[in-house]
């Protein structure tokens, strides 16, 4: 079987609002609730700019996964609107989600943050990222995730 090569896309830095997050509360699937993403910034060799908001429906499922489901906008360097939408999971042991669930810093080590993502773009010069499927690693930081999105070929 032939490896992927992936092309590094852009690297996401969000802020979230993680005072504000608003409980749903037990839904058949799990605990829901919904993060506000204030703003953040994404740099790449080909995609770069601002974050200018958006949010994260997540599910805390009762076998202890959170699965993510965020809508961005963003903004390019030379003012192009995008629109992204990632959905994924966080997986760890339970006494690790336990951690998590009360704000604490966990070491990269002990999980993992993973989605696909899609975009939309309708700027010519961006026009290429309509057809761009990718893949993030992401990283828990005390003010949001960081995403490492690659491109597949």
């Amino acid at each position: 079987m032939d490896s992927l090569a992936l092309e590094h896309l852009t690297t996401l830095t969000l802020d979230v609002d993680f005072r504000g997050i608003r409980r749903i509360g037990a839904v058949p699937v799990g605990q829901r609730g919904v993060a506000t993403v204030t703003g953040g910034r994404f740099e790449g060799e080909r995609l770069s700019g601002t974050v200018l908001g958006g949010h994260d429906w997540f599910v805390n499922r009762p076998d202890g996964v959170m699965t993510i489901d965020v809508r961005l906008t963003l903004e390019t360097m030379d003012r192009a609107l995008i629109y992204l939408a990632y959905q994924g999971r966080f997986l760890a042991e339970p006494a690790v989600m336990a951690r998590f669930a009360r704000g604490e810093l966990l070491d990269p080590s002990e999980y993992s943050l993973a989605t696909t993502a899609r975009f939309e773009c309708g700027h010519a010069g961006y026009a290429w990222l309509n057809d761009t499927i990718a893949l993030a690693v992401g990283e828990q930081t005390r003010t949001g995730p960081i995403y490492r999105i690659y491109r597949l070929p």
